[in-house]
């Protein structure tokens, strides 16, 4: 990685993750009926050979030898984040696991303030975005959470928990190459497979839902993590983690787009809200003579 990327730079990086997250819904709906733990095996499996493909002329394979301590938490944190997710689902229904879910951006502002003190407009940015997520999560009706649906609700959180804390922690760790987001999407789709046999009925997609779990793999399952390693370890975690709540966002966009989605007020009062956080959130990047400049301590 360039040692003189700028934190703007890697910040817009890291941003194009969350716009690659945006087709996961799209892709996911094209896949047909092939059951989740064996989608997220067949598309890291896919997103690794890309790392491998990416990372084979300047010997990529090397990043991987890294310490116990590294392995466990990029692995827990990709298969561990989707494994919790697809089990949320099964325990409690699709609307408030994701929502809960979707915490994450939130707990990446206030976690990576440890130490470096939260600033209120980082926070207010990360709850617009949390309002304008939860108006396209629910289409603006209202949420029912049941008692009877507490473990789904607490493993939906722990997922949020573990995305949040995989992120920041990896941000701290700016010496480990990106090249080792190979090996733990790799490790990943071993893992997804093994739970996949567990819990899961074996469906082969047929036509174009290899295509679809093809562009799943090159990009909001593969190529999205690389970007999303160096921007958290070289942008504004703050920003990047307020800016994430355009990922539904964007998905709901790029589905109203291909006639999968209608557009409502909903839609577009949520484009007002999260819009309107992530230029709060980013108010130091986009005007940095009018407030306090980035966190000198960020890793560049």
């Amino acid at each position: 990685m360039a040692p003189d990327l700028s934190l703007r730079a890697a910040t817009l990086i890291g941003f194009c993750a969350v716009a690659l997250w945006a087709l996961l819904a799209l892709f996911t709906t094209l896949s047909g009926d092939v059951p989740p733990l064996q989608l997220l095996a067949m598309c890291f499996a896919i997103g690794g050979i890309l790392g491998l493909v990416a990372g084979a002329r300047r010997g990529g394979h090397r990043a991987w030898r890294q310490p116990p301590a590294v392995w466990l938490l990029g692995v827990g944190g990709l298969f561990g984040y989707h494994l919790l997710y697809v089990l949320a689902l099964r325990a409690a229904p699709a609307v408030e696991a994701s929502l809960i879910a979707y915490l994450w951006p939130l707990l990446i502002v206030i976690f990576a303030s440890f130490g470096r003190g939260l600033r209120a407009h980082h926070l207010i940015g990360a709850m617009l975005g949390l309002a304008g997520a939860a108006l396209i999560v629910t289409g603006g009706q209202s949420l029912s959470f049941s008692p009877q649906n507490l473990p789904g609700y607490a493993i939906a959180f722990a997922a949020a928990f573990v995305w949040a804390g995989y992120s920041v922690l990896s941000g701290r760790l700016p010496q480990v190459p990106t090249d080792a987001v190979t090996g733990f999407c790799l490790a990943t789709a071993v893992l997804s497979f093994g739970a996949h046999l567990l819990l899961e009925t074996t469906v082969w997609p047929r036509g174009i839902e290899w295509l679809a779990i093809l562009g799943l793999g090159l990009g909001p399952v593969g190529l999205a993590f690389f970007l999303w390693d160096i921007g958290v370890k070289r942008g504004d975690l703050a920003v990047l983690g307020a800016a994430s709540y355009a990922a539904p966002l964007l998905s709901t966009l790029v589905l109203i787009g291909a006639g999968q989605a209608r557009a409502s007020w909903a839609v577009a009062l949520a484009c007002l809200l999260i819009t309107a956080g992530a230029v709060l959130a980013a108010r130091d990047m986009l005007w940095p003579g009018g407030g306090r400049k980035p966190d000198s301590s960020t890793p560049s």
